[in-house]
């Protein structure tokens, strides 16, 4: 079974979201980023969600998780809980 973990950045608003992706395309640091802005309360340990499986996530995140490149910054996606900078950190398939 499908395996992957992922860390994450948690944004009331797409426009937020945006402008943490390009400061960490222009080399910041995406746990130091998380613990500053996400909502969620993984921020606190720089976005690590930890492992998990397929249909672990809500749809929208799930699908990014399980198709995107590992290693490279993703969103905004938009779920039900905001907006998210997802980055896939390992993934067996």
């Amino acid at each position: 079974m499908a395996r992957a973990t992922a860390r994450h950045i948690l944004v009331a608003s797409e426009d937020k979201c945006n402008e943490l992706k390009a400061a960490i395309e222009g080399g910041a640091d995406f746990a130091q980023l998380a613990r500053d802005n996400s909502t969620c309360p993984s921020g606190r340990s720089g976005g690590d969600l930890g492992s998990f499986g397929p249909g672990q996530m809500v749809k929208e995140f799930d699908t990014v998780v399980f198709s995107a490149p590992v290693g490279v910054v993703q969103g905004p996606v938009k779920t039900q809980f905001g907006y998210h900078l997802l980055e896939v950190t390992s993934r067996q398939d």
